[in-house]
């Protein structure tokens, strides 16, 4: 009874702490997710362009943000962004001091790594688009834009899903790093709720109770999304 207490809603429990704590994590990676494919897909049109400046580009981004460490980037982006604001807005006003808002931060910060990762899996997704397909598209006169979103993306999509499935889970992980810059995520709320109550081991399974579910439910919904794209290609192979 001890435990049901701590985990109830209101002043004498943790529970809308920790729902606060799980639902902003939801967030962070929903937000996060939209972002870091975006840009996945322009570096990996960046690595499949003609021009050797874009593709060196493209090359140097995944390189530098598959290698650093998710925490040190979230340190750069966030501790680095807010020096080079401030350093911007005093040109314009002596003394001036800019506070980057955490939760943008750690977007940003997961967005670039996801874009890294997430750029591998369109690059190797695209290569894997027959040339004929984007040359019967030119055929047809659909100009270069709508080729590549009518023809070639969906295609690109279906084969990319398993791979970008992959890379949300990992970001899923990857958000409860936003707690070292105070952002009351689920890891955050569960931390200051063992340093209150001293229950560490209660509080933090707790925590992994929820990833799970998170896990569980995003696997559920990835399947049925790789299925669904999977359709049209099977009833294809059927014909």
């Amino acid at each position: 009874m001890e435990f049901l207490t701590l985990l109830s809603f209101g002043p004498g429990g943790w529970g809308d702490e920790i729902a606060r704590g799980a639902l902003l994590t939801i967030e962070l990676a929903l937000t996060t997710l939209p972002f870091g494919l975006a840009l996945g897909l322009l570096v990996a049109l960046g690595k499949d362009a003609p021009s050797p400046v874009a593709r060196a580009a493209a090359n140097i981004f995944t390189t530098v943000f598959r290698g650093l460490p998710e925490l040190l980037t979230l340190f750069i982006v966030y501790y680095g962004g807010q020096m080079l604001l401030t350093r911007i807005a005093g040109y314009f006003s002596p003394g001036a001091n800019v506070e980057v808002n955490q939760f943008l931060a750690g977007v940003a910060a997961l967005g670039l790594v996801l874009a890294a990762f997430s750029s591998e899996v369109f690059y190797a997704a695209l290569k894997a688009v027959p040339r004929g397909q984007k040359e019967a598209a030119f055929a047809l006169g659909l100009p270069k834009w709508q080729a590549f979103r009518l023809v070639v993306f969906p295609q690109l999509w279906r084969v990319a899903l398993p791979g970008l499935s992959n890379n949300w889970m990992v970001l899923m992980k990857d958000t409860s790093l936003v707690s070292v810059i105070a952002i009351n995520d689920l890891m955050r709320q569960t931390a200051i709720a063992v340093g209150v109550t001293k229950q560490p081991f209660f509080f933090y399974l707790v925590a992994c109770l929820i990833y799970l579910a998170f896990s569980i439910l995003s696997s559920l919904v990835l399947t049925r999304a790789e299925a669904r794209a999977s359709r049209g290609l099977k009833r294809a192979g059927a014909k």
